[in-house]
């Protein structure tokens, strides 16, 4: 099984965030039609349906092909990841006119470090055991 180490690689780093996103969709489904919660989502949702999985698969591959060069954990490795991912957003957010609320400035300093946490410990112990399925760690 050792063909094809960086398309196994990409697939390991993929899985995480689909599950995810498939979670928050289902959320989001039922606020919005259950519940009638209003938030003009659908300007922006392709961003994280289409982009942060394929941004998670290529950072697990950018980790492999790098292991021997750079000895960072994956956790750590993975915990970079959202100083890619925030930019990102907030260039789509800008070009696709999309005011982000004002609320979101007040819990930038507590969300910073707990999404950084998530990550860390995300691909720690979730991408890091797909990894180790795949025969990559």
């Amino acid at each position: 099984m050792n063909q094809h180490p960086y398309l196994r690689a990409y697939m390991a780093g993929v899985v995480v965030p689909t599950i995810l996103l498939l979670v928050g969709v289902t959320v989001f489904a039922i606020a919005r039609y259950v519940y009638n919660f209003s938030v003009p989502v659908e300007r922006i949702i392709v961003f994280p349906m289409a982009v942060v999985p394929n941004v998670w698969g290529l950072w697990n591959v950018l980790f492999i092909a790098w292991r021997s060069r750079l000895q960072i954990p994956i956790g750590l490795h993975g915990a970079l990841l959202p100083f890619l991912l925030v930019p990102l957003g907030v260039v789509l957010t800008s070009v696709l006119n999309f005011s982000i609320p004002g609320f979101a400035s007040h819990i930038f300093p507590i969300a910073a470090p707990l999404s950084l946490i998530a990550y860390y410990l995300a691909w720690k112990y979730l991408v890091g055991s797909l990894n180790r399925i795949v025969n990559l760690a």
